[in-house]
């Protein structure tokens, strides 16, 4: 049997989208932290699931000035994975410095992430959606506009894959560096819009991540922090499972 067609074979597999911006793709430094090795884990990748490794996404270039790198969803896919006991799958779609308009129905991010979404349900069943974004908008900051224009990507989200999927959203860090003054300044904000979107939509939760600390430019988070969060995005969607 060939490599792809064992890749192929993988069966059972529980998947979910990871959408947003860079620090869902992943900016974290290679080497910081011990990569991540569970047999149980795979990432979609030209259609299969492949093995997970990081980098998990390929959202920009070698020309880029914050290159792929750790993931919060790889500690995600492994906590999960060792839980249940049980093949968890990954379809990153998420794109670094993309705002929430670059995110509404009918544009090229949504599209093309519904496109994988349903491709990667040919082979598995898919889970919830993981969404981390947020940065882009907070230097002007419109609580109402913000409100509106994420409910109206999550609702379009679940009529295309799934009425009652889970959906994990994380916090944004408030210790951003001096050259994100004027982002680090909505943080406070978003955060508690956040926390209040996660109450009013259905099967959503919001992961914590006020306490976590940034890698040395100043926005994305380290690594480390990358780790811690994914592990509490999992512990989330375990609440949204257990709360059922």
């Amino acid at each position: 049997m060939s490599n792809i067609e064992e890749i192929k074979a993988v069966k059972n597999v529980t998947s979910f989208l990871m959408v947003g911006q860079s620090n869902m793709a992943g900016r974290g430094d290679i080497g910081e932290v011990e990569p991540i090795q569970n047999g149980l884990c795979h990432v979609l990748r030209m259609g299969v699931w492949q093995p997970m490794s990081e980098p998990i996404s390929a959202d920009r270039g070698s020309h880029a000035e914050f290159l792929p790198g750790v993931c919060l969803a790889a500690s995600f896919a492994d906590a999960l994975a060792n839980h249940v006991g049980g093949h968890i799958g990954l379809i990153p779609c998420a794109y670094g410095g993309s705002g929430i308009k670059k995110w509404q129905p009918g544009g090229v991010l949504f599209d093309h992430a519904v496109f994988m979404a349903k491709l990667a349900m040919r082979t598995s069943t898919l889970g919830g959606i993981i969404w981390h974004q947020g940065e882009n908008d907070c230097s002007h900051f419109d609580k109402e506009a913000y409100r509106a224009a994420f409910l109206s990507t999550m609702t379009a989200f679940r009529r295309e894959l799934g009425e009652d999927l889970p959906i994990i959203i994380g916090e944004l860090s408030e210790h951003m560096g001096a050259r994100w003054e004027k982002i680090a300044r909505g943080v406070p904000s978003m955060n508690e819009l956040f926390a209040e979107l996660a109450k009013e939509l259905p099967n959503c939760r919001l992961a914590k991540a006020a306490d976590l600390t940034c890698r040395s430019d100043g926005i994305h988070f380290s690594a480390a922090s990358c780790r811690t969060l994914g592990v509490r995005y999992f512990e989330e969607y375990l609440a949204l499972k257990e709360n059922k």
